[in-house]
């Protein structure tokens, strides 16, 4: 139907947003993001899970430190992200005093490693709590018996840890999925609705369409979405599953 819903308008809605070259760019954009975050996302996280237990009791004030980045507030970050990146800011300063040109970080590609960077200090913490949750279900008993017939560190970790942690793996996956649709606040408060075009997501287009009351549009480009991330859910369940 129309935005006003008194019109069968078939498949028009959808065949504008798949001509749009803006959702073609958000949703290349969005993709790329979430192919990049999400796997450095996890494993940086199960690297700071594993070092943690190494160190424990002691890993307990390592926690806290790291689950800091989730309470600060997103206008702070903002600001931390200008005095870091500005064209005045501190990189850019020592970028200077080394000799190099400065360089516009929000206005240019490297935007999209900026936003790929904060994603991952911002949530590492938190899949970290997941994973050390998911460590403490490996029972003992397993790698006691595992270094009995002379297991090493690797083969303990490639043989017992990882696969008892698929089911964990597939609940960070989806966890680290959704929370990365939440990075537009950043990119938007930063750069507003129309940013550099490496950091254009998804996000953007939908708040650039509801303000424009663009309703036709943005109901179809918004199944579309929900379409998507069902189809990936049920891929990470369906390979979890095989390897399990």
């Amino acid at each position: 139907m129309d935005a006003r819903g008194r019109n069968y308008v078939g498949l028009q809605s959808y065949s504008a947003v798949f001509s749009n070259s803006a959702f073609r760019l958000a949703a290349f954009n969005t993709a790329k993001f979430i192919s990049v975050c999400i796997p450095l996302l996890m494993g940086l996280s199960l690297v700071m899970a594993l070092l943690v237990r190494a160190v424990r009791p002691r890993g307990r004030a390592f926690k806290t430190w790291y689950l800091l980045p989730m309470a600060i507030p997103v206008a702070s970050m903002v600001l931390l992200w200008q005095t870091l990146f500005g064209n005045y800011g501190l990189m850019n300063t020592l970028l200077v005093g080394m000799g190099a040109e400065r360089v516009s970080f929000m206005e240019s590609s490297a935007a999209f490693w900026v936003l790929i960077a904060t994603y991952v200090w911002k949530n590492s913490g938190y899949d970290m709590i997941l994973w050390l949750v998911g460590l403490d279900g490996v029972s003992d008993n397993l790698y006691e018996a595992a270094r009995v017939d002379g297991a090493n560190a690797w083969q303990c970790f490639r043989y017992i840890t990882l696969p008892s942690l698929l089911p964990t793996t597939g609940l960070i996956a989806i966890l680290s999925l959704l929370n990365s649709f939440k990075v537009f606040r950043e990119a938007y408060l930063v750069a507003g609705s129309y940013p550099d075009d490496s950091i254009y997501l998804l996000q953007h287009l939908f708040s650039n369409w509801f303000s424009g009351l663009d309703i036709s549009r943005l109901c179809a480009a918004a199944t579309l979405l929900a379409i998507a991330l069902f189809m990936i859910v049920l891929l990470l369940q369906r390979l979890l599953r095989e390897r399990a």
